[in-house]
């Protein structure tokens, strides 16, 4: 049950322009999505852990009280016009190639929707994962419905932009929260030193370089530290064909057992004692 489909504004890395979707390709890829994916009700899913993935975690309508506080700070960093130093690591973004850019700029097209950052509340809210690294910080408002959802957990999130980095540091001071170290460096210099620094990972949110190549080196790095309970989040699965490939590959790895394709984002589940793999495509 899998779909093809991709995202529309997201960063992206040097070279990716031959694999990018244009905009009439992404809206075909979600229509399609939408005529094919499982019902978000759940009928039809034969699953039990996937069909109390639906009702607990995707249909979970509940408004908790750190929302409206994040959400207050997205809308000031959409608003605000101070410009930055964005180092190119080989990334850059469909609306800004230059290294001077606003915050308002990297608000609008970095930062994940609120339906999807209060999913990954959700998922830490629900499973509970003491040790939770994100690679791709940006301004940190994804960061935080990480750490309000389990304010006891490790979290660990990667910038590859020092300037970005100081300003979701500075916001996670004005929201008061404790349990999150900033790393910053260009990924490919500074993950493997921080995943061997962890007995495990339980949680991973991997919105970073967005091709083929650099998703499986970190996806196999990840993997060296996961447990049967892990959980594994890809951004963007679906945003080029790169991506669709990384996709593709990660399902086929022997170690998983069970995915969810949501179109915009791709969830892994690391249930070792599952013994035949499934792949769920599920409308949301």
């Amino acid at each position: 049950m899998t779909v093809c489909g991709c995202h529309l504004t997201t960063p992206f890395r040097a070279g990716a322009f031959s694999t990018m979707y244009s905009s009439f390709q992404l809206a075909l890829k979600y229509f399609r999505y939408l005529l094919t994916s499982s019902s978000a009700r759940g009928h039809g899913v034969h699953s039990p852990f996937v069909y109390e993935f639906i009702k607990q975690v995707l249909n979970d309508d509940r408004q908790f009280h750190c929302f409206d506080s994040i959400e207050r700070l997205r809308d000031e960093l959409k608003c605000d016009q101070t410009e930055i130093d964005v180092p190119d690591f080989g990334a850059g973004s469909r609306l800004s190639a230059g290294k001077k850019r606003k915050i308002s700029s990297v608000a609008s097209s970095s930062l994940k929707p609120k339906k999807y950052a209060q999913l990954l509340f959700r998922l830490v809210h629900f499973y509970k994962p003491q040790t939770i690294v994100e690679i791709g910080t940006s301004l940190g408002v994804s960061t935080a419905y990480l750490s309000c959802a389990k304010l006891d957990a490790q979290i660990i999130t990667m910038e590859g932009a020092p300037e970005i980095a100081t300003i979701a540091k500075k916001n996670f001071e004005k929201l008061r929260l404790p349990n999150i170290e900033v790393v910053t460096g260009n990924f490919d210099e500074t993950l493997e030193s921080v995943i061997s620094q962890l007995s495990t990972i339980n949680f991973a949110f991997i919105d970073g370089n967005h091709r083929k190549e650099p998703t499986l080196h970190y996806f196999n790095l990840l993997m060296e530290k996961v447990n049967s309970s892990s959980i594994l989040v890809f951004d963007d699965i679906h945003w080029s064909r790169d991506m669709e490939a990384a996709w593709e590959a990660i399902k086929c790895h022997p170690l998983i057992t069970l995915t969810i394709d949501l179109f915009f984002i791709g969830i892994v589940f690391l249930r070792t004692e599952q013994k035949v793999a499934e792949h769920f495509t599920i409308r949301f």
